[in-house]
């Protein structure tokens, strides 16, 4: 019996070892290290702090309870597949082209033409100059003819780039809080959290003069028109791949050019209410 019990405690810690390699826990990394002896606080907090795989169907809780998992374990274990969180040990691998592995929250790219194919976390880049257009034709046309509203971006080409004209792209929701967040400011420049990739527009954007700009706005004699125009407008569709993530697409295939994910302005947020825009850009066939 004693040496059936240190053989038990040895595959507990050899288990214990390579679910630290691995950096993700699953269902008989659990059992292995509750039948070490480790505490149900102990357990709670590892899963906590760790990427987890769980196997949560009515067949693995039953066979969890009967390998003497304690109850606040394995509700924990519920909780942080509901939550599909991502610890900050998991950011490391956020490159995994498997859309349904571990990612931090944010936007990606689907590289599927590297070799081999990966993941591109798209950062933000800051649209901090607001651009007026056709003042005069509006000051002559007595507000007829609209003043155009412009986000304008640093630098005539964006550091991702596409290669292809049907790009995929992955939005990583952080569902604890339900909402595309980083370190809770991420997204403080829209005033809240954000929760689909329907709050966001898909833009082309012109180049002039070594930057890029577009219209996010206008205003004329019948009021003030707020949100991207349907000249800049770029189609797209969403799926949903697991809780929090989901799949984006353009409907048809991109022409070469500038173009990126804005947060929608009529979700809440003004092209022109004063702070910055942050937008997600690529560029395709540059």
């Amino acid at each position: 019996m004693r040496l059936r019990y240190y053989v038990t405690v040895a595959a507990g810690f050899l288990a214990c070892a390579a679910a630290a390699g691995a950096e993700t826990l699953n269902n008989q990394t659990i059992v292995a290290l509750s039948k070490a002896g480790l505490g149900a606080d102990t357990l709670v907090a590892k899963i906590k702090s760790s990427a987890t795989a769980f196997d949560l169907s009515t067949d693995a809780l039953i066979a969890l309870k009967q390998q003497n998992v304690p109850d606040s374990v394995i509700a924990t274990m519920i909780t942080a597949s509901t939550q599909a969180s991502v610890s900050t040990n998991a950011i490391g691998n956020s490159d995994s082209a498997d859309p349904r592995a571990p990612h931090a929250s944010g936007i990606y790219l689907l590289s599927s033409w590297s070799n081999p194919a990966k993941m591109v976390r798209m950062d933000a880049t800051a649209a901090n100059q607001m651009k007026t257009g056709s003042m005069l034709g509006y000051a002559f046309s007595y507000g007829i003819a609209p003043i155009k509203m412009k986000a304008v971006l640093s630098n005539p080409t964006a550091r991702v780039k596409v290669s292809g004209v049907r790009p995929e792209f992955y939005f990583y929701f952080d569902q604890a809080t339900s909402s595309l967040s980083n370190g809770g400011s991420f997204w403080s420049a829209f005033g809240g959290g954000v929760t689909s990739p329907n709050e966001f527009s898909l833009v082309r954007f012109e180049t002039k003069k070594g930057s890029r700009e577009a219209v996010l706005g206008k205003i004329s004699i019948g009021g003030v028109k707020n949100g991207v125009m349907d000249k800049a407008r770029v189609a797209f569709t969403y799926s949903d791949v697991s809780p929090g993530v989901f799949k984006v697409s353009p409907d048809a295939d991109l022409m070469p050019g500038e173009y990126g994910f804005v947060y929608s302005s009529s979700a809440g947020a003004s092209p022109y209410g004063g702070g910055s825009s942050r937008i997600f850009d690529f560029s395709v066939g540059q």
